[in-house]
């Protein structure tokens, strides 16, 4: 990457990948806003491709991402992901905190990405083999698991306010659920889900276990989800308080939809 001054491009690419899609935005690093957005969706056959040719092919249809950066970050978005209190900590156990919630094999890449100023590690599995693509395309890039800028985020809006809220932020095959009381991080997971039913069953599960009553707390949902679609409205339907992100003080030229799918990509 650049770092002689005239080289210098003042952009930066963020790339975010998971099994079902890869998102991009590049930033102006000046006015430290995205520019540029787009969203690519793998389809079944797809996915079954091997990575290298699916990946090659996307860039040969994007010759912006081989455009010259100042920065390159990768975002690593799956369910392989677990917080850790710092005070708990010993990186030479990774997979020992990842085996509670995850089915792990000896064979697997473990890493972890410090949480800010919150004394805690985000200890997660990222895509080796696409990491080794993007090595080949850009020689060197930073990475981090996409539910550490998750987490990040909430925490940071949440000073002051003692009230404890419930976020779910929904992909298309899984969701995680972060409750929050003024910067600390209550309850965290990552569920599996194919219907509105699971998705409202492990959300009042999680409640009931918090002892939150669906008549009183307040659940935010982030990601890829409409007040229009079926998953908002079985919320709705079982929790008093629950509204779409407010995403009106992020400053772009998106969608609020687009804000809100891609909260996770605009904030890294």
């Amino acid at each position: 990457m650049n770092t002689a001054i005239t080289d210098k491009t003042y952009k930066k690419l963020v790339i975010q990948v998971s099994l079902n899609g890869f998102s991009f935005c590049i930033v102006d690093t000046l006015s430290e806003k995205p520019i540029a957005l787009k969203n690519i969706h793998f389809d079944a056959f797809q996915r079954s491709a091997n990575i290298n040719d699916l990946y090659s092919l996307v860039f040969s249809e994007n010759p912006e991402l081989l455009n010259k950066y100042d920065e390159i970050s990768v975002i690593h978005s799956n369910n392989l992901s677990t917080f850790v209190p710092t005070a708990l900590f010993d990186a030479d156990y990774l997979g020992s905190y990842l085996q509670y919630n995850t089915k792990v094999f000896d064979t697997d890449f473990f890493t972890f990405d410090k949480v800010g100023s919150y004394d805690m590690n985000n200890v997660y599995i990222p895509y080796v083999n696409m990491n080794n693509f993007f090595i080949d395309k850009f020689g060197s890039f930073d990475y981090k698991h996409a539910n550490t800028i998750l987490v990040s985020k909430l925490l940071d809006i949440s000073k002051n306010n003692d009230e404890r809220k419930m976020f779910v932020h929904k992909s298309e095959s899984h969701f995680e659920i972060i409750v929050i009381q003024n910067q600390k991080l209550l309850f965290f997971n990552s569920f599996d889900y194919k219907t509105p039913e699971d998705f409202i069953y492990y959300i009042l599960f999680t409640a009931e276990q918090l002892q939150l009553n669906p008549e009183n707390f307040k659940l935010e949902i982030i990601g890829d989800c409409t007040s229009e679609d079926e998953y908002f409205s079985i919320a709705y339907k079982y929790i008093r308080n629950v509204q779409l992100y407010d995403v009106s003080s992020i400053q772009n030229q998106f969608s609020d939809r687009e804000k809100r799918e891609h909260f996770i990509l605009l904030h890294s």
